[in-house]
């Protein structure tokens, strides 16, 4: 009698635990803020339905408390977390505190992942196997970051992996915004207990096309509204950087020495910003292609260094990218009200995108953006985060 009444209630003990690992597991993948500062977006304001699709909300966070928040409504982070020389949490990222606001903002990339080709391609055409392609024209004459509705705006599908890591998915249908091509393509964030930002790019077509994919975050490491990054410490490991025209698309590759445009050693940013130089005119500051020393790579290499004056939070870039492009937030013009009700005022934030060059569809020189059927296309980007001494 009692061996046949402990036989049942080992199965239920034996059930009992399949239930309660299976619901940690499920724990990892929800969307909670549980054990994350106060400081990052709620929850219930990235609950919404764009495009008849959910958006939603993932936090991660490291063991040495870094954090960050990720949506699922264009890839994009929400917020980075840095502790600073003092301890104390920096949003180092700027953004908004609801995805209603990322959906119709006049800015749409903060934080997103553009594609599927970020920057900008010439005329909004190119070709392929002697087809021709013609693209959304979004950025004056030439196409932008994928077109008015590339990647930044789109629902990608998400899977909190576990409590640093989270895995967005979405399928781009062959024509949309004009390119060939069913493409899979699949990002991950990954924040790691060495104090760096993984940023995993994977791309799958059943068609001939171009892509390039890249974050476009808008970093202030002093913090979100703590003023201009001009003072902020640059350093590029590239001895030259594409030369463009009045509508920023590459016309040749060409030195930084004796230039603004040398950052081979730490200089501000604003240190040469207002000498004249005319490709700094049609940029109105920094929005330049840097061609990077090493190439493409397998592994990713360090390329750039950036410092907060006032943080001390030094920030060191490494990826597989042939070229990064740094944009100095010329064209930011205090429309938007930002997480901590400061605005986007003009040189508040900076991009440094790792990619494949401009307009490298229409220029064979450059490194190859096209991939092929049966193919994958990866890319790694590493921020990694220390305390200047």
């Amino acid at each position: 009698m009692l061996k046949n009444r402990f036989f049942p209630l080992s199965i239920l003990f034996f059930i009992g635990s399949l239930l309660f690992f299976a619901s940690c597991k499920q724990k990892a993948k929800e969307n909670t803020k549980d054990n994350v500062s106060s400081l990052m977006p709620a929850k219930s304001k990235f609950e919404s339905v764009i495009d008849g699709k959910p958006t939603s909300i993932c936090y991660l966070k490291n063991k040495h408390n870094f954090q960050a928040a990720v949506t699922n409504y264009g890839a994009r982070m929400v917020s980075f977390l840095v502790p600073d020389q003092t301890g104390k949490l920096t949003e180092t990222v700027i953004g908004f505190d609801n995805v209603q606001d990322f959906a119709t903002a006049g800015e749409r990339y903060f934080g997103a992942i553009v594609g599927r080709y970020g920057n900008r391609i010439a005329g909004g055409k190119f070709k392929l196997d002697g087809n021709t392609y013609t693209l959304d024209l979004n950025n004056g004459p030439n196409s932008l970051h994928g077109g008015k509705t590339g990647f930044h705006s789109r629902v990608w599908d998400m899977v909190q992996v576990d409590s640093q890591k989270v895995e967005l998915t979405y399928i781009s249908k062959d024509g949309e915004e004009g390119y060939p091509g069913n493409l899979t393509t699949k990002v991950t964030y990954w924040l790691k207990d060495d104090n760096s930002l993984q940023m995993d790019y994977s791309m799958q077509t059943d068609k001939k096309t171009v892509i390039n994919i890249t974050n476009h975050n808008y970093w202030n490491l002093n913090g979100e509204g703590s003023g201009s990054i001009n003072q902020h410490q640059l350093m590029i490991k590239a001895a030259k950087y594409t030369w463009v025209d009045s509508t920023l698309i590459p016309i040749g590759i060409v030195p930084v020495a004796g230039t603004p445009f040398d950052f081979t050693a730490f200089h501000t940013i604003g240190e040469r910003i207002n000498d004249g130089h005319e490709q700094l005119l049609y940029g109105k500051g920094y929005d330049h292609n840097y061609v990077l020393d090493k190439g493409m790579t397998d592994t990713a290499e360090w390329i750039a260094s950036v410092i907060g004056d006032k943080s001390n939070i030094q920030m060191d870039i490494y990826t597989t990218e042939p070229g990064l492009q740094f944009y100095g937030g010329n064209f930011m013009q205090s429309k938007h009200v930002l997480k901590n009700k400061s605005k986007d005022d003009f040189r508040t934030a900076f991009c440094v995108e790792t990619q494949h060059f401009p307009d490298s569809p229409n220029q064979p020189d450059f490194p190859t953006t096209v991939l092929l059927p049966g193919k994958t296309y990866r890319s790694t980007t590493i921020h990694r985060f220390t305390i200047k001494k």
